[in-house]
Formats: structure tokens, C-alpha cells, sequence
């Protein structure tokens, strides 16, 4: 069945994690769910490094949609981040544990791999012309005002905001697509 949590899906994941040094047993205090990878992508276009980008079905309607009502509105809406696989992520924190940041410190701002939405090819990351990508003066520009005044009518939200559950920083340009 498509993105399904299989026991072998769950088994892997667990790999990755003892082979990264990350406890479970702190992902569980967090709360933090474990995502399936879509098997089914859509293509979304360019994102801001020039490559191309991909989302599931549902998520790749919605954000076009969204991205097309934002720039009639005179806002325009980057696209910087899309889906990103289990091994995307996994390189993700071996590339910052190599430089020497500590696991914890990685995991107030990368999810583990197995627990990101990203994943799920529901989760954008979007950013805007005049604010670097990914930093939190991004909800001080027009798209994020724009966001939050309309992205809810496209069936997206914001997962991370100030103070979260899930013990992520903040991140006001990550957006999932949880359907309308």
C-alpha cells in the first residue's frame, strides 16, 4: 500500500537512528511521529537551489494553487524546499555531526530521518526575495503575512511555530499541506 509504515520501513529507520547516535527514547518524549515516504510525487518546479522539486499529488495541487493566488495578489511565494527522502535526511545531520554540532543541536532544527514531513511530500519550505532562505525573519516579509491570512484556504499550515510541542525551533517557512 502507498506510504505505509511497514515493520521493514520501521526497522530501517531504527538502523539509521542507532547508526546517527539518536535515542528513540527522546523522539517518544517529543512526541514525534514517525513519517512514511510517499511512493507517489508530483513535480512542482524549480526551487531556489535551481533543482527541481517534488510533492506529493494532493500537496503539489495545493501549492501550485497557492503559489498562482499568492502572486495575483502581487506576493510571490519561493518555493526553497520540498520532498526529501529518509537518505536526504540521514545526510542532512551526518553532514552536520562531521562539522562537529552536537545531535541535540541538530535535532532542534533537522527532524530525524523517519520522523520529517518532508517525507511525506506534504512539507514546503517557502521563502521569499527579499529574506534569506530559512531564517526566521522570514515571518517578517509579505509572504509569510500573506500566509498566514490565506494559506489555510489551501490546506496548508505551519508546523512549526514559536514554542511547539514537538521541541523544533521555530521555523515560520515550513508549511504542510494537511488537505482542505
Amino acid at each position: 500500500m502507498a506510504d505505509e509504515i511497514t515493520p521493514e520501513y520501521r526497522q530501517h529507520v531504527a538502523t539509521v537512528l542507532k547508526q546517527l547516535g539518536i535515542d528513540t527514547a527522546r523522539l517518544a518524549a517529543r512526541r514525534l511521529p514517525l513519517v512514511a515516504e510517499t511512493v507517489r510525487l508530483a513535480p512542482v518546479g524549480l526551487g531556489t537551489d535551481g533543482r527541481d522539486k517534488a510533492l506529493a499529488p494532493a500537496a503539489a495541487k495545493g501549492w501550485l494553487a497557492m503559489r498562482a493566488q499568492a502572486k495575483t495578489d502581487g506576493v510571490e511565494l519561493l518555493l526553497v524546499s520540498g520532498f526529501r527522502s529518509l537518505e536526504f535526511q540521514q545526510m542532512l545531520i551526518r553532514s552536520k555531526l562531521t562539522r562537529g554540532m552536537k545531535i541535540d543541536e541538530i535535532l532542534r532544527v533537522n527532524a530525524p530521518p523517519g520522523y520529517s514531513e518532508h517525507h511525506s511530500g506534504r512539507a514546503v519550505d517557502i521563502g521569499s526575495a527579499n529574506c534569506p532562505p530559512l531564517e526566521d525573519a522570514f515571518d517578517r516579509t509579505e509572504a509569510f503575512t500573506w500566509l498566514g491570512k490565506n494559506a489555510r484556504r489551501f490546506g496548508f499550515s505551519m508546523s512549526y511555530p514559536k514554542d511547539n510541542h514537538q521541541g523544533f525551533a521555530y521555523e515560520p517557512w515550513h508549511w504542510c499541506f494537511r488537505n482542505r
